[in-house]
């Protein structure tokens, strides 16, 4: 617990300096924020749509369709939250930079991949996001409870540990390879599979990206949970997913790490 308390101060740090540094160009913050904003009105537009028509999709309401796109938004901007992190990982390894975090006396992998935090990103999905879920669950009758909101925000604390394990494989990949961009474009576009809700797919397609390539786990499964669709083994799941593939990140990590060769050698 107080290794864990620890990283959670590093955290705080890492935020506090990267707000600074954000702050200190205000200028580009704001600028990342009017970005992330059109973007977000683009996503909106599913949703009117949606309102538009007026009608259902199997037992989606659009009421039930803007909780799940609100689920996506917020949880759009956890992972731009750290994800330029990520994309910053295969130039360290070609060039070597990699070997100054290696003397660093805390777990390079935390240092890596959360060490640089943009909020210009975050704060306008967040906000976008937290209203739409909000409206959703509202509009949408869903029960409100000490039940159904913990159980919503368990599976949604599930699904940012899930993006974090899951989207970092692609890009360890890195040690093995020059070039990512094929990759990383095939994890971005799976990102994006997660815009609407899994009920709208085919059951083959559900069940592979709820069992295999757990996509759907990290947007649906709050959603799904209040709406009461979630069976008992899909529960544990949702609940163990996140754990499986941080364990298949850290050790795919250990061993990309260990084939790594430094600037010196």
């Amino acid at each position: 617990m107080k290794k864990l308390w620890q990283y959670l101060r590093l955290v705080g740090v890492f935020a506090k300096y990267s707000l600074m540094s954000s702050l200190e160009y205000r200028i580009n913050f704001v600028a990342g924020v009017a970005v992330e904003m059109g973007w977000m009105v683009i996503k909106l537009l599913y949703v009117a749509i949606i309102y538009k028509a007026g009608t259902d999709i199997g037992i989606l309401t659009p009421d039930h369709i803007l909780l799940f796109v609100g689920t996506y938004m917020l949880l759009t901007g956890v992972y731009m939250l750290y994800f330029g992190n990520f994309c910053s990982l295969p130039g360290m390894v070609q060039q070597g930079d990699l070997d100054l975090y290696l003397v660093k006396p805390i777990s390079l992998q935390f240092y890596v991949t959360l060490r640089r935090l943009d909020f210009s990103l975050l704060l306008p999905e967040m906000v976008a996001g937290c209203a739409m879920i909000a409206v959703g669950w509202k509009r949408a009758g869903l029960p409100v409870g000490l039940v159904p909101v913990g159980g919503f925000l368990f599976y949604l604390f599930c699904g940012c540990l899930l993006t974090y394990s899951l989207f970092l494989l692609p890009y360890l990949i890195s040690f093995w390879t020059v070039s990512l961009g094929g990759i990383a474009d095939i994890s971005n576009a799976l990102w994006d599979f997660n815009n609407m809700p899994s009920l709208i797919y085919g059951r083959r397609l559900r069940d592979l990206g709820t069992y295999v390539l757990p996509i759907f786990v990290i947007t649906n499964f709050p959603g799904l949970f209040l709406m009461g669709e979630l069976s008992t083994g899909a529960c544990i799941w949702g609940a163990a997913a996140p754990v499986v593939f941080f364990v298949i990140a850290r050790l795919l990590w250990r061993v990309a790490l260990a084939r790594y060769s430094s600037a010196s050698s």
